[in-house]
C-alpha cells in the first residue's frame, strides 16, 4: 500500500528554472571535477572499451602504415620494375585499408553499445533521484526544464562519454604517430610541415575561448524552450480559452530565437574553426609539395618519400579536425554535465533521517503540538498550530483561501516538515520514522485528481499493483465509480489520455476515491476533494465517503462547507491558526468566521 500522490505538474516561471552557482562554465572553464564525476558512468563497460582501445590502436597502426607503402612500392617496386614485388607491397596495402575498415566497424559498434548503456544508466539515475527529491522540489521546478536535463544534457554528455573521450585518445595516438613517422622519414620535410603549428595553436585558442561561452549557452536556451513548450502545451485549453494564441506564439518565437540564435553562434564558431583548419592543411601541403619537389629535383630524398609526406599531411591534419570537433562536444557535455549534476547533487528537503525506524501499524491518532511552517524563510505560514485528532475520527479543516489549510494536510503527510513544533502519528514523530512506512498507512484524495495515462484499472490499482481484478471491481462500487465504468467502450480497460481529457474531473475524482479504498490506508487526506465538480457528483462522491471513512481517521480539507457537516470536529484556520473548532452546529450557533463562511455559500 502506499500514498497516491495526486496533482498536475507544476510549471513556474523563469525563477524556478535551475541555477548553476559558480560553476566551471560560468568561470570559462572546462571543469575536470565535472568530467572526472561523468566518467564513472564508464566504470561497468570498461572491458568493452579495452577492446574498442586495442581495435583503435589496430585502426591507427594500420592507417599510418598505408602511405609508408605507397612509398615502398614506388622507391622500390616500381623504380627497379620489380611487378612481383609490386604485388606483394598492394596485397598489404589492401590489408592495411582492410584492417582500417573492419577495426572501425567493430569499434563503432563497441562504442555505440557502451553509449547506449551509459545512456539508459544515466537517464535512471536521474528519474531515481527525481522521485527521491521531495514535493518541495517539484513544485519549484519546471517540468520541461527537468526534462531537458534527463533528455537532452544526458544526450550530449553520452555523446561525449561513449565516443568523444575514445576518440581523443585515437586521434592523440594518430596524430603523434604521424609525427613520429613524419621525422624518421625526413626531418627536413616535418619541420616545413609543422611551420604551420603556431598558426593553429593562435586559432585553437581564439576558438575555445568563444566556444566555453557560446556552448553554455544553448544549454541554457534549449532547456527554456522545452520548458516554454511544455508549460503551454499543458495550459493549451486555458490558452484558447482566452485567444491568446498569438500572444503565446509571439512569447515562444522570441524563446525559440534566442535559442536559434544561441546554436548558429556556436556552430558558427566551428564552421569558422573548420575551414581554418582546412586551409592550414592545404598550405601544409603547398609547402610540404614546393620543399618536396625541389629536395627530390636536387637528390635529397625519392619522389616515394614526397609522395607518402603529402599522404602524412593529409593523416597530421585530420586528427586535429576531428579533435577541434569533439572540443565542441567537451564543451557543450561539460554545460550539460554541471546542470546534471548538479540535480543529481540536489538534497530532498524532506528525508529519513539516519536512524529513521519503521512506522508500526498504526491506529490513526494525528498530533500537531506547536506546529509552526514556511514554505520560504522569513514567510511563515502556519503559526503555532495545535489539534488532536483520535483514531477512526473525521475532522475538518475549513477557512478562506490562503489560510493554511493544505499546509497542514502536507505536514501530516510529511510532504513537509515543520520548521517549529512537531507532527505525530500514534506518539511518533514522523521525521522519525521512515517516509515509505509513514505513506504506506495513508492514503490522499487530491484536490487536481491526477490520473496515469493508461487503463483505468491500473490507475486503481496504482497503490496496490497486486490486486486482483475483483478486488479492483469492489472499490470502485464503494467509490461509486463502478456503474459509469461499465459504460465506457472498454470498461476498466478503458486507456485514460494524457491528462485524463477523456473523463470528466468528477469520473476522475471517484477513480482517485477508488484508488485510495483499494490500498486500505489508516488516515486519509481529503484536500478540496469536491471543489470541482457539480452537485450530483458531489452527492457521489459524499456517499462514497460515507462508506469509505468508517473505521478510518480522516483529515478533510474544505472549501465547501456542505461536505463537513458530519465531521466529529471543524478547525477554522485563518491567516494560519486555528480560531475556531467544534461541530458544525456549535460553529453556527457562535456566529463567527465558521457562520459568516456558511452565510456567504448560503447565499451564493
Amino acid at each position: 500500500m502506499s500514498i497516491n500522490i495526486g496533482g498536475s505538474p507544476r510549471y513556474g516561471g523563469p525563477g524556478h528554472m535551475l541555477r548553476s552557482h559558480g560553476s566551471a562554465d560560468e568561470r570559462g572553464e572546462i571543469s575536470g571535477r565535472v568530467l572526472f564525476r561523468l566518467m564513472r558512468f564508464l566504470a561497468p563497460h570498461w572491458p568493452q572499451i579495452a577492446v574498442a582501445l586495442v581495435l583503435m590502436l589496430a585502426s591507427s597502426g594500420a592507417g599510418l602504415l598505408a602511405p609508408y607503402l605507397i612509398k615502398v612500392a614506388i622507391d622500390t617496386n616500381i623504380a627497379s620494375g620489380d611487378t612481383r614485388g609490386l604485388v606483394v607491397t598492394s596485397a598489404w596495402l589492401a590489408g592495411s585499408l582492410a584492417v582500417v575498415y573492419l577495426a572501425a566497424a567493430a569499434q563503432t559498434y563497441l562504442l555505440t553499445w557502451v553509449g547506449q548503456n551509459v545512456l539508459a544508466t544515466m537517464r535512471g539515475d536521474l528519474f531515481r533521484h527525481l522521485q527521491e527529491l521531495s514535493v518541495p522540489y517539484h513544485d519549484d521546478h519546471i517540468v520541461g526544464v527537468t526534462l531537458s536535463r534527463a533528455i537532452n544534457d544526458v544526450d550530449v554528455i553520452n555523446d561525449l562519454l561513449s565516443q568523444g573521450l575514445v576518440r581523443i585518445l585515437s586521434d592523440s595516438i594518430l596524430l603523434i604517430g604521424t609525427i613520429v613517422v613524419m621525422v624518421a622519414m625526413e626531418p627536413r620535410l616535418a619541420l616545413l610541415t609543422f611551420s604551420v603549428l603556431p598558426l593553429m595553436v593562435l586559432a585553437t585558442v581564439l576558438f575555445s575561448r568563444r566556444a566555453r561561452v557560446a556552448y553554455r549557452e544553448t544549454r541554457e536556451k534549449i532547456g527554456a524552450v522545452v520548458g516554454d513548450m511544455a508549460g503551454n502545451i499543458d495550459g493549451m485549453r486555458v490558452i484558447q480559452a482566452f485567444a491568446q494564441e498569438k500572444v503565446t506564439q509571439e512569447r515562444f518565437e522570441e524563446i525559440n530565437r534566442a535559442n536559434r540564435d544561441a546554436h548558429i553562434n556556436a556552430m558558427s564558431l566551428s564552421f569558422t574553426f573548420l575551414p581554418i583548419v582546412d586551409v592550414l592543411g592545404v598550405l601544409a601541403t603547398c609547402v610540404v609539395l614546393w620543399g618536396g619537389g625541389v629536395m627530390a629535383a636536387q637528390g635529397l630524398v625519392t619522389i616515394g618519400v614526397v609522395v607518402a609526406f603529402m599522404a602524412y599531411v593529409n593523416r597530421f591534419f585530420e586528427p586535429i579536425r576531428e579533435l577541434s570537433q569533439v572540443f565542441t562536444t567537451l564543451q557543450s557535455a561539460t554545460a550539460g554535465g554541471e546542470r546534471v549534476l548538479e540535480l543529481l547533487d540536489r538534497e530532498p528537503r524532506v528525508q529519513d533521517s539516519p536512524d529513521a525506524r519503521e512506522l508500526p501499524q498504526i491506529k490513526g491518532r494525528i498530533e500537531l503540538r506547536d506546529a509552526s511552517f514556511s514554505y520560504t524563510p522569513h514567510t511563515e505560514v502556519l503559526h503555532g498550530v495545535t489539534l488532536s485528532v483520535a483514531p477512526g475520527e473525521t475532522i475538518a479543516l475549513v477557512g478562506p483561501t490562503g489560510a493554511g489549510k493544505t499546509s497542514i494536510g502536507n505536514l501530516v503527510a510529511r510532504f513537509y516538515d515543520v520548521t517549529d513544533g512537531a507532527v505525530l502519528i500514534d506518539g511518533h514523530d514522523v521525521r522519525d520514522v521512515t517516509r515509505e512506512s509513514l505513506h504506506s498507512q495513508m492514503g490522499l484524495v487530491p484536490q487536481d485528481p491526477f490520473l496515469f495515462a493508461g487503463p483505468i484499472g491500473d490507475n486503481i490499482r496504482f497503490g496496490h499493483p497486486s490486486a486482483s481484478d475483483e478486488e479492483t471491481i469492489a472499490a470502485a462500487k464503494l467509490a461509486n465509480a463502478d456503474a459509469f465504468l461499465r459504460n465506457l467502450p472498454e470498461g476498466y480497460d478503458t486507456r485514460v489520455l494524457e491528462g485524463g481529457v477523456n473523463l470528466s474531473v468528477g469520473q476522475r475524482q471517484l477513480v482517485c476515491i477508488a484508488r485510495a479504498v483499494l490500498v486500505d490506508p489508516r488516515i486519509l487526506i481529503m484536500d478540496e476533494a469536491t471543489s470541482s465538480v457539480d452537485t450530483l457528483t458531489e452527492a457521489l462522491i459524499q456517499e462514497a465517503l460515507a462508506r469509505l471513512l468508517v473505521g478510518r481517521t480522516a483529515l478533510i480539507i474544505a472549501h465547501r462547507l456542505s461536505t463537513v457537516r458530519n465531521a466529529d470536529c471543524i478547525y477554522v484556520i485563518d491567516e494560519g491558526r486555528i480560531v475556531e473548532q467544534g461541530t458544525h452546529a456549535e460553529l453556527l450557533a457562535k456566529g463567527g468566521l465558521y457562520g459568516d463562511l456558511y452565510d456567504q455559500q448560503f447565499i451564493e
